[in-house]
């Protein structure tokens, strides 16, 4: 320096006190940090960045010319060869890029705020704060890196200080250590060797954290294997923003701003696919493109191998792309194209599993379900269920397992590479074992959570020993509901298996649950699979019982009353032969209520004295509140409204007096039944307050049982009732609330309610003439 240069720290002081400011003062009017001016004065901090200079220029009022010389003194106190200005060392970018739109505009807004919104180093150095750090993660194949490099580019501009990309190849088997990605930064920001010789490697993380500080720079650190690896390079001040690309979540960085990937939207998929294969291809047959997309699991890797394939063999049609990934067995070779394969990504993530970790995954692909809890993963493996749920998180921060309120899922592609590791590393036998021992666990659970429902049952008994809470009949519930696709694979497979006994037992537990959840779609399997068995069992009063029961299946949950007659019937005869008048009960009042609906009142009104006298003779108290509320709905089919008020009213005493006699869930069940049976009763009398009042009454308990299916049915006759009593705003409120139940609701009453708001939407927008709009 010559000595006409004066340091940028005394040259600092003197422009400061030129312009009679105190630090503090300076401080308030640049936003730079009193330490950080302080510092910068006594030289304790190298010379800062151009935009650093800018806010204490500004701060100090200075004109052009002073400003120039602050500039020209911080150029000249930093140390040419730690400048990263220029560097640019970014690899070739993708050019197709479809999608993320969400994900690149947090990450812009992350790098957006106002200067004054973050905080200053204490150092002073980089005017923009602390540095922002940005993990993003998700499976294999999920365009991590080429988000990565698309939100570097977009970004680039407000990082003039330098953009780099490191390779952390955290997938090798022996990815490189902190220490040499560090050096290998500092060297691509022009630290001399001799720099790095001088403060020897013990100093390298120091020396790395004070070249980064004082600048705006881009980190992409790609392909992180773990925390250990990545933490040493995450600046600790400075503007940098670091996006970090890992397949694991890196869930041990504290102060991280976390972005998980997964697939892309539908649209955005078909888009990239278009992209690949041309416009015209994929307008030709978009149904056939679709179904590509949803075959590739919208995976951004997947989507590219498929693309590719197509645009190198022109003479192929969509269509037949899609038929040949159709094959579950040959899906993953298909996914290939020249040395870029999808399971190359996978093998990757794969490898670096523990053992205990890998063969869980392996074994996680004979869950026939979308999806499974810790417990019953734990049968795959023998594990106890707290040491499955370690290994399950395991795969979860891995990257190749989902996760989402305690449930686990494998993604479709994972799950078929997950059975190709399967049959290559495990033996048949084992592998049998392992499906035999889930299916047992999932069938016994199946019948002591069912029971809970059951009369005669409850709680289960002191001698079960489960692994999961079944201490209430809501937990019994929310087993089976989320456990429903597999136990109901595992009922099918005792089935093929000849293990009849079982099926029918399950079946059986299954029987009052089924009225809490009517609409799941396959109660029909479940119980025609236990005629079946029942049958080939050779009993005539397990045929019935469960006869019955699929007559009930097709009548309410199928809607075809005039084809459940039949199995009513033939339960009937079984019921008969068995000389047991339970089932004979039952078999009239499931006959009864298909009469019913088909508007047959006479066969209808037959079947239900019949139901009424049998189930008195068997002393079944549960059937007979059935019964009698079925005898109240003939006596209104047949317009004796008055008396069917008193025959519900009948079914309330009857109620009052059993007290705890009929199970909870039970008698909420008839309850509900007779309330909203008595409000329609009252409401075709004319009596509307009354009627909407046991409307109201019975859509409250149901709610409160859980029951959705008689809550959708409910809310749409209280619609009808608000209507009929002149308050359409009321009915509307009714029918909104029944449309928004949810998919355990009465489709057809879903249905049939979004019909009535679409004409009361009608009726506002066309009033009758001289009616005013309000």
């Amino acid at each position: 320096m010559s000595g006409q240069e004066i340091a940028f720290g005394p040259l600092l002081r003197s422009m400061r006190r030129a312009k009679s400011l105190t630090i503090e003062a300076l401080a308030e009017a640049s936003g730079v940090s009193e330490r950080g001016i302080g510092d910068l004065e006594r030289g304790r901090r190298a010379a800062p960045q151009r935009r650093t200079v800018a806010a204490l220029a500004d701060g100090l009022g200075l004109d052009d010319a002073d400003r120039e010389r602050l500039l020209a003194a911080a150029r000249a106190g930093r140390a040419p060869g730690y400048s990263p200005v220029g560097v640019r060392s970014f690899p070739r970018g993708i050019d197709d890029f479809v999608g993320r739109a969400d994900e690149l505009a947090g990450l812009e807004t992350l790098t957006a705020r106002p200067r004054k919104d973050r905080a200053l180093g204490e150092g002073g150095g980089a005017a923009d704060g602390q540095p922002v750090v940005v993990v993003i993660h998700g499976p294999p194949g999920t365009g991590k890196t080429t988000l990565a490099l698309r939100a570097a580019r977009r970004l680039a501009d407000r990082f003039p200080d330098g953009q780099l990309m490191v390779d952390l190849r955290g997938t090798d088997d022996s990815p490189p250590a902190p220490s040499e990605l560090m050096v290998r930064v500092l060297k691509a920001f022009g630290v001399p060797d001799r720099d790095l010789a001088k403060t020897g490697p013990q100093a390298h993380p120091a020396l790395y954290r004070q070249v980064l500080a004082d600048r705006r720079c881009l980190l992409v650190l790609d392909d992180a294997r773990d925390e250990t690896q990545v933490r040493p390079l995450l600046p600790g001040s400075g503007g940098t923003l670091v996006l970090v690309t890992s397949r694991r979540m890196l869930t041990g960085l504290d102060d991280v701003h976390r972005l998980p990937l997964g697939g892309l939207e539908p649209a955005e998929s078909a888009a990239f696919l278009t992209t690949l294969v041309g416009e015209a291809r994929a307008t030709a047959e978009p149904e056939a493109l679709e179904e590509v997309a949803r075959l590739c699991e919208h995976l951004p890797l997947a989507l590219r191998v498929a693309g590719n394939w197509l645009a190198t063999r022109t003479g192929w049609t969509v269509r037949r792309l899609a038929d040949r990934l159709a094959s579950e067995e040959r899906r993953l070779d298909a996914l290939s194209a020249g040395d870029v394969r999808v399971t190359t990504a996978f093998d990757l993530s794969y490898r670096q599993l523990t053992p205990t970790a890998a063969r869980l995954f392996r074994r996680l692909s004979l869950v026939p379900g979308p999806d499974v809890g810790a417990a019953c993963a734990a049968r795959l493996t023998g594990q106890d269920v707290h040491d499955a749920e370690d290994t399950l998180e395991e795969l979860v921060e891995a990257g190749l397992v989902g996760s989402a309120e305690d449930r686990y899922r494998l993604h479709d592609l994972l799950c078929l590479y997950g059975r190709c590791r399967l049959t290559a590393e495990d033996g048949a036998a084992d592998v049998e074992r392992a499906r035999r021992s889930m299916f047992r666990w999932l069938l016994e659970t199946a019948v002591v959570a069912g029971r809970w429902y059951e009369p005669g049952h409850g709680a289960p008994p002191d001698s079960w020993q489960g692994t999961v809470d079944l201490s209430s009949a809501d937990r019994a519930r929310e087993w089976l509901q989320a456990e429903a696709a597999n136990w109901l694979a595992a009922l099918h497979a005792a089935a093929a298996d000849g293990d009849h006994a079982t099926v029918v037992e399950v079946a059986e537990s299954l029987h009052w649950f089924s009225d809490q959840w009517m609409f799941w779609g396959h109660w029909p399997e479940v119980f025609g699979t236990a005629v079946r068995s029942a049958e080939a069992l050779g009993d005539p009063l397990l045929e019935a019982t469960q006869r019955n029961y699929y007559a009930w299946a097709v009548l309410i949950c199928e809607g075809r009353p005039r084809d459940s007659l039949p199995h009513a019937a033939r339960a009937l005869a079984a019921a008969r032969r068995a000389g047991d008048a339970e089932q004979q009960a039952w078999a009239h009042a499931y006959a009864a209520w298909a009469h019913r609906v088909l508007r047959e009142e006479g066969p209808a009104a037959e079947h239900s004295a019949q139901a009424v006298t049998l189930f008195e003779v068997a002393g079944d108290l549960h059937g007979m509140l059935q019964a009698l509320v079925s005898r109240a709905l003939d006596l209104k089919g047949a317009g004796r409204d008055e008396e069917a008020v008193d025959a519900y009213r009948q079914v309330l005493t009857r109620l009052d007096e059993v007290g705890d006699r009929v199970e909870p869930h039970i008698a909420a069940f008839t309850r509900v039944n007779a309330l909203a049976g008595l409000g329609g009763a009252y409401g075709r009398l004319g009596r509307w307050e009354e009627a909407v009042e046991y409307l109201r009454a019975s859509v409250a308990l149901s709610r409160t049982d859980g029951n959705i299916a008689l809550e959708s049915r409910y809310l749409l006759v209280l619609g009808d009732l608000l209507l009929g009593a002149g308050r359409p705003g009321e009915a509307r409120e009714a029918f909104t609330r029944c449309v928004a139940l949810g998919n355990e609701a009465d489709p057809r009453r879903v249905a049939e309610a979004r019909s009535r708001l679409a004409r009361l939407d009608g009726d506002r927008r066309h009033p009758p003439p001289g009616v005013g709009v309000r």
